[in-house]
């Protein structure tokens, strides 16, 4: 009875409500590239539920678009009465409005702040850009943002960075080995589990890119200590007919032909699979997790983070690779390709991260995996 009970819990708070923070009026809020809400699919007494989301298809599958935010972020301060079932501090998610341990957060700040500028050399590319590599860590049917702490209860994902499991929190991700290639990043990302047939499609990459796509990248300051963020729905089972936005395509090789079901591409050979899942720009400067895990998040305004999202943080673009050239069988572990989405939980050390955003994201300067030009 107790673990029905948590899990109507976690089905009504994390996944498919979108409820404005203490003392201010929410809304739904759009990924960068598109408008839907994440939501994540749970079995239990033999009852399924789905959901997902997706980003626009960009132009080439390397660099997220540029962006801007506030030079200097105002300081957060925590809502007036929040309610977490966890602390801030633990890093953990049990729903709810999730205030930003302040001194964290601060001391955070106060790291990035005192890391020296470099010049940027002449014929670097001016984007302000920096990406870490990962492998496939796990395989699991868990989700420790929306439905924490209940092993099995979600769809299958597809784990890049720590292994993780329902009970992992950004705290654990620290101590724990990462199979991400950028130094400093113990951060856990995660996506629906791809198929063919009822089989696991096997990845052939996994790239994030941290960029900006504000007016001014300058402004764009590290993510708070703990942040954890979801975008995309799985609940959105929609046909993804060639030219529609959200889609899967085709990477090295040229779009030959569509699936029976007109949702998933054919690529020549050469080529593969790719979908490229985008987060937001803007952070509300007071919460590390809201009730439907996005409502802390939020859009720019004509460039700039502005009103209830005052905060500049890096854009991330999940680049993910399959070993697959399309065409029929396909489908995602939440549903139809339209279903998409994608789950980041930070744990960055301050120190790497900090210089990864001065250096690389501040300076409009496109870097590797470190923050310099020779990576």
């Amino acid at each position: 009875m107790a673990a029905v009970l948590l899990l109507t819990v976690a089905l009504t708070t994390g996944c498919n409500s979108q409820a404005a923070p203490p003392g201010v009026s929410g809304s739904s809020q759009s990924t960068g590239l598109e408008s839907a809400t994440d939501t994540d699919t749970v079995s239990a007494a033999g009852a399924a539920m789905s959901t997902p989301s997706t980003p626009a298809k960009p132009a080439t599958p390397s660099t997220p678009a540029k962006p801007s935010t506030s030079a200097k972020p105002p300081k957060p301060s925590a809502p007036s009465s929040p309610t977490p079932s966890r602390s801030a501090a633990a890093g953990a998610v049990r729903g709810g409005w999730v205030p930003v341990n302040q001194a964290a957060w601060k001391q955070a700040l106060d790291v990035y702040h005192k890391v020296a500028p470099k010049k940027v050399p002449a014929g670097i590319v001016r984007v302000p850009e920096f990406h870490t590599d990962c492998s496939m860590s796990a395989r699991a049917a868990d989700d420790p943002i929306v439905l924490p702490g209940l092993p099995g209860a979600s769809h299958m994902h597809t784990f890049f960075g720590p292994k993780v499991n329902a009970t992992t929190t950004p705290a654990k991700l620290f101590t724990s080995p990462t199979t991400c290639n950028a130094p400093g990043d113990h951060s856990a990302y995660w996506v629906p589990q791809l198929l063919r047939d009822g089989k696991p499609v096997p990845m052939k990459n996994f790239r994030v890119y941290y960029g900006s796509r504000l007016k001014d990248p300058s402004t764009v300051v590290p993510f708070p200590p703990g942040l954890v963020m979801v975008t995309g729905d799985a609940k959105r089972q929609v046909a993804t007919p060639k030219g529609a936005s959200g889609q899967f395509w085709c990477a090295g090789s040229a779009e030959i032909g569509r699936s029976a079901d007109g949702n998933w591409p054919v690529c020549a050979k050469g080529g593969n699979l790719i979908r490229q899942v985008t987060f937001e720009d803007c952070w509300d400067g007071k919460h590390i997790d809201s009730p439907d895990h996005k409502s802390h998040m939020g859009p720019a305004t004509n460039g700039k983070c502005s009103g209830k999202y005052p905060v500049a943080v890096p854009n991330i673009s999940l680049m993910v690779g399959y070993n697959s050239l399309g065409g029929n069988g396909l489908k995602l572990s939440s549903g139809m390709a339209s279903s998409m989405h994608g789950d980041f939980m930070n744990a960055w050390k301050p120190e790497k991260l900090g210089a990864l955003v001065k250096i690389c994201i501040n300076a409009d300067a496109k870097c590797g995996t470190t923050p310099g030009w020779n990576s």
